[in-house]
């Protein structure tokens, strides 16, 4: 079992960038693949970054490509994602997952999550 909890989330004004961390404890982290869902309201949850457990292969959903970037920290079990040029649609509870493979976080979802945090973009 691993334990996953995020931080960073709050309300930044469109154009602007915002940074969220996950910190993982229970089970070796680097055995996991880490990753980044997003949850607005009414939305289904939809899949937004994921990284292998050594950070060498690296997935983004096209929404976000180009203006997030997922990044871990193996000797701090902490998964990070720092968004820019935020826009208002890019609201939403995000959501650390953990899982196998990267590419299994990408195409399946995940066994692992977190309670999410709250971002706001305001227009």
């Amino acid at each position: 079992q691993v334990q996953l909890v995020e931080s960073g989330g709050g309300l930044v004004q469109a154009g602007g960038s915002l940074s969220v961390s996950c910190a993982a404890s229970g089970r070796t982290f680097s055995n996991y693949a880490m990753g980044w869902f997003r949850q607005a309201p009414g939305k289904e949850r939809e899949f937004v970054a994921a990284i292998s457990r050594g950070g060498g292969i690296i997935y983004y959903a096209d929404s976000v490509k180009g203006r997030f970037t997922i990044s871990r920290d193996n000797a701090k079990n902490t998964v990070y994602l720092q968004m820019n040029s935020l826009k208002p649609e890019d609201t939403a509870v995000y959501l650390c997952a953990a899982e196998t493979t990267a590419q299994a976080i990408r195409d399946k979802g995940a066994n692992y999550w977190g309670q999410g945090t709250q971002v706001t973009v305001s227009s």
